[in-house]
């Protein structure tokens, strides 16, 4: 009580200037706040001293007002006047979050808001959470019913507190029963909208990812969601089934993630919560319905595309347009019953124009959120659990069904872009979609038999009918297909997706996704039948138009074209001949090696591709074959040694084994695939003698080969206990996975008698191979 005398004698025994006591009694607040002594809420400061100090401090009677919730918001208070008391509060804080959510949001936070600042300073935030929180703390039989709107009104504030005010988010993120209390407010849908905003969140700043156990009734929880709020509810499920690390995945070094999967040998909070997902009944069955249900036909107009521009100016979140659509909805209601001459209908018919016009975007928000998590549950530890359920439940035909309407409908003249974007940028809803849309075909295809879902019936067909003409047994994973499962219509969702890919423009944020996409579905055991499927569409020439033609500068598309061509090439003496008759001059084909030679992180999936289909070429005696091979420059130029040598040698330098992430791993691979193909022919101990001599021309002797055993060594550590990484070299290289094994062990072999061994290459004065590699 000493504190809170100090504090209100203070005006009449510390004589000096009205700012200095306000600054007094501030910092007195925070400190106690801070370390739970003295002052710790405006409640514990008389009445007098905040009507003195509120004008000249700018408070705008917010203490004052705190004062009066507190005291009508006891233990034993039926909350009665606490509403009036918020209304009075709610528009002040309100104003500066408006300021913060349509202002750029740069400028809003270098901004001050001294309303919310004033509001939680003085105990607002932990005093709304305990009357939140109230009826659950009590143990009387009788609990203490708090109404709808004072829910509604408590959650809105603390939302507007959180955005303006630093660290009110983060502090509530910590509390976690709080958190976990929130969660069963969601039950009511009349507070669900504030609910799911808060959390999202307080979610998006906690440190520790929430277990989804830990909710109470969570399964029920779901089933009482309508289809909205299930979508709704997916934004707050994406933050807690997703690693907290996946954006930059591929930045991460390989030593930092073994050496964190050693650490951690269980599963993963987020592998856990997605397990707990799919053990809530129904829960992906209605994620399909959703992902796939049709948008009212009413919504295709261009009026409407042109209203939409509008909203799209500050529009960024599905929860913002079910707020605004319920209160046009209600707003027509009212405005019907108002009046029923013409000038009352012609008012109806300009309200009701709203929610019709947003429902297209409506749609578009729920499935963006719907298809994020089905793609995370697709890559994560059930993903055949996963596979059959999206498979059984039609997602791929609804999706098909979707395509021209929705996922891939047109534009309209400008450019939709949200608030703080331009139109170049990738956060439109509608951008994001096809984004969302192409991971998910990616997730859906890589390595997975079920890929075949993307065709139609009769493409399925025509697949088996090119297998019959090569006179090769059809895959077994087309036999198998289900063909009620398969997409409907005259072109299943491949074909479409090759489509648009042709017709995207060269700037396009959209060509890397479109190949990543298309390259999922080649991935695996190479099949004839798959590459000519795609073949025949034109694909290899859109590709090399790509590449040469329009010189494609962005790495990461180039990245994902050397990806994809070399899935469509690999082995099939087809596609080369057809390269040969694109790439028909000497000019084009320097352009081609200049971009291959541009960066080799990116294009060593195709180095790798032509070595190991000109080593299969070479053994076959096939007159057609024999053909190719003398007249396409890619094959001659790879048959060179002079030229493997270089790439080799390259392959080599441009890594090492604490920089090596998941990205350029590949360099690695590519560099043994080829000491492979000269093992088999009994040319290695020339290679290693070649790479020692190429060390000696560049006056750095050692340099290659202690940096290749280093890396060899990291190989073993790496892939000897990842069976789904050797599966993988093994299905991309037709080499049995022993075979890896066996040259790797050969080449690290410390005989310096053997001429095999990489050691035999390497002069003791400049051996350094001992060297351990952190994993820290």
């Amino acid at each position: 009580m000493a504190a809170v005398a100090g504090a209100a004698a203070g005006p009449g025994s510390a004589p000096g200037s009205g700012r200095a006591a306000t600054t007094n009694i501030l910092a007195q607040l925070r400190h106690g706040q801070l370390s739970g002594r003295g002052l710790t809420r405006g409640a514990q400061i008389t009445e007098a001293l905040l009507k003195e100090r509120d004008k000249q401090a700018k408070w705008n009677g917010i203490p004052l007002l705190l004062q009066k919730l507190y005291e009508h918001s006891h233990p034993n208070s039926d909350f009665s006047q606490c509403q009036s008391i918020l209304k009075e509060i709610s528009p002040l804080l309100s104003m500066e979050a408006m300021v913060y959510v349509t202002e750029d949001r740069k400028a809003a936070q270098e901004s001050s808001f001294p309303n919310t600042y004033t509001f939680d300073l003085f105990g607002g935030v932990d005093l709304l959470v305990e009357i939140l929180m109230r009826p659950t703390l009590i143990t009387q039989k009788k609990k203490q019913k708090i109404s709808d709107d004072l829910i509604k009104d408590c959650l809105s504030i603390l939302y507007n507190t959180c955005i303006c005010t630093e660290g009110v988010t983060r502090r509530l993120a910590e509390r976690n029963d709080f958190v976990l209390f929130l969660f069963t407010l969601m039950t009511n849908k009349k507070t669900f909208l504030q609910t799911a905003t808060l959390i999202e969140d307080i979610l998006g700043v906690k440190k520790e990812m929430i277990q989804l156990d830990d909710i109470p009734n969570l399964a029920s929880l779901v089933s009482s969601f309508d289809q909205q709020q299930l979508a709704n509810f997916c934004r707050i499920l994406a933050v807690t089934i997703s690693e907290l690390d996946t954006g930059s995945d591929d930045k991460h070094t390989l030593l930092a993630k073994n050496a964190q999967q050693k650490k951690n040998l269980g599963p993963s909070r987020a592998e856990i919560n997605q397990a707990t997902l799919l053990n809530i009944p129904g829960f992906i069955e209605r994620l399909c319905k959703l992902a796939t249900r049709k948008v009212s036909e009413t919504t295709g107009t261009s009026s409407f595309l042109q209203e939409l521009e509008e909203w799209y100016t500050w529009l960024d979140n599905a929860l913002v347009l079910d707020a605004l659509m319920r209160v046009a909805n209600e707003e027509a209601e009212q405005s019907s019953t108002e009046s029923s001459d013409e000038s009352g209908l012609a008012n109806t018919s300009t309200r009701t124009q709203l929610p019709q016009s947003m429902k297209i975007m409506h749609e578009i928000m729920y499935k963006l959120e719907v298809l994020y998590v089905l793609c995370v549950l697709l890559m994560g530890r059930q993903r055949n659990q996963v596979h059959k359920m999206i498979a059984e439940f039609r997602l791929i035909p609804g999706l098909n069904n979707l395509f021209d309407k929705l996922i891939w409908r047109k534009h309209s003249a400008s450019a939709l872009v949200l608030h703080g974007h331009n139109q170049n940028c990738d956060c439109s809803p509608d951008i994001t979609l096809k984004i969302q849309f192409l991971r998910l075909l990616q997730s859906f295809s890589d390595h997975h038999e079920n890929k075949y879902l993307l065709l139609n019936s009769q493409e399925l067909n025509e697949l088996s009918a090119i297998s019959h003409k090569a006179n090769i047994p059809e895959v077994d994973a087309v036999v198998n297909t289900d063909r009620s499962l398969v997409c409907d219509g005259k072109r299943g969702l491949l074909t479409r997706l090759l489509q648009v890919m042709k017709k995207e423009p060269a700037e396009s944020s959209f060509r890397f996704w479109q190949a990543r996409a298309v390259e999922s579905f080649l991935r695996g055991t190479t099949s004839y039948a798959d590459q000519m499927f795609l073949l025949k569409r034109g694909l290899l020439e859109h590709i090399l138009y790509c590449i040469v033609d329009s010189e494609c500068k962005s790495r990461d598309v180039l990245q994902s074209y050397f990806d994809l061509l070399g899935e469509l090439m690999k082995f099939n003496i087809d596609a080369f001949k057809r390269f040969n008759k694109y790439i028909n001059t000497d000019e084009k084909f320097q352009i081609f090696l200049n971009q291959i030679n541009s960066s080799l992180v990116d294009s060593n999936m195709l180095v790798r591709c032509i070595t190991l289909s000109l080593d299969r070429f070479e053994n076959q005696s096939d007159a057609k074959v024999a053909e190719v091979l003398s007249e396409c420059r890619l094959l001659s130029y790879m048959s060179q040694m002079s030229m493997r040598m270089s790439f080799l040698f390259r392959l080599i330098n441009i890594i090492h084994v604490q920089t090596l992430t998941q990205e350029n791993v590949s360099c690695l691979n590519t560099s043994l695939v080829i000491l492979m193909l000269a093992r088999r022919k009994e040319k290695l101990p020339f290679y290693l003698r070649t790479l020692q001599q190429m060390e000696y021309t560049e006056k750095y002797p050692g340099f290659i080969l202690n940096n290749f055993h280093s890396l060899l060594r990291f190989w073993q550590q790496h892939y000897l206990n990842k069976d789904k990484d050797s599966t993988c070299l093994e299905n991309s290289s037709c080499i049995s996975f022993t075979y890896w094994k066996e040259t790797v062990s050969i080449l690290l072999s410390p005989d310096r008698t053997s001429p095999c061994a990489i050691v035999s290459y390497i002069d003791e004065a400049y051996m350094d191979i001992d060297r351990d590699f952190s994993e820290e």
